[in-house]
């Protein structure tokens, strides 16, 4: 496959299948996201994958925990400015209409909400962890880390959806896998194969327009 395929391929999925992956592929896929670029090749990224009674236990131990007060960290930044204010709403509104949700139907979205603490149903879940001592070069790197993972899942023909949903759940996962304090916990990846039936597996999402976010300055052929 090639790259711009599967860039052309990844989305976010949010209905899963029961059937795991094989273990091997689960790993080549993590091994090799490793080839990431990193900033003096610091590797700052840490990963936990679960699958089974593992990760049975540790959603049933999310479920069981307390509301988080805050947050690990700011998903968006707070009011946000035009054009990404508009960007967000209409996504959630595609999302919502792909499931026939009306906007005054506040339970039904807060349980759409909610299958995010269930990794959406995939039988694996994956967590990304980086050294809070770390800054935005470092975040950036596990980005690109990230990034990798996604592709090479479509790659191996697997489906995932990357989540910052987990910041706010956030301590209660890094007592099970056992993060201290000094762990900043990231995003957790749903990971496992799409259920090609689910109405929210239709869903695909607009981008800008190149021109909307690129300049190209001193090139001749055309």
């Amino acid at each position: 496959m090639k790259v711009s395929d599967a860039i052309a391929q990844r989305m976010s999925v949010r209905a899963f299948q029961a059937r795991v992956p094989p273990a091997a592929t689960v790993r080549a896929i993590l091994e090799a996201a490793a080839r990431a670029p990193s900033g003096g090749n610091l590797q700052p990224w840490r990963v936990h994958a679960l699958t089974g009674a593992p990760l049975a236990e540790l959603l049933a131990h999310v479920a069981a925990s307390p509301p988080q007060p805050e947050p690990e960290y700011a998903v968006y930044p707070p009011s946000l400015w035009e054009p990404y204010r508009t960007r967000r709403f209409q996504n959630g509104e595609q999302l919502y209409s792909t499931l026939a949700m009306a906007r005054e139907d506040k339970a039904a979205r807060l349980r759409q909400m909610a299958k995010n603490a269930q990794f959406f149903g995939a039988p694996v879940g994956i967590f990304l962890s980086i050294d809070r001592r770390m800054g935005p070069p470092q975040w950036s790197d596990l980005g690109c880390y990230l990034q990798n993972v996604l592709l090479l899942a479509v790659e191996a023909g697997l489906a995932t959806c990357p989540q910052e949903y987990w910041a706010f759940c956030s301590e209660p996962v890094k007592t099970f896998l056992g993060l201290d304090s000094a762990q900043t916990l990231f995003a957790g990846i749903a990971l496992g194969y799409a259920d090609e039936q689910a109405p929210i597996n239709q869903m695909r999402t607009p981008r800008a327009p190149f021109e909307e976010f690129a300049l190209m300055w001193g090139f001749s052929d055309g």
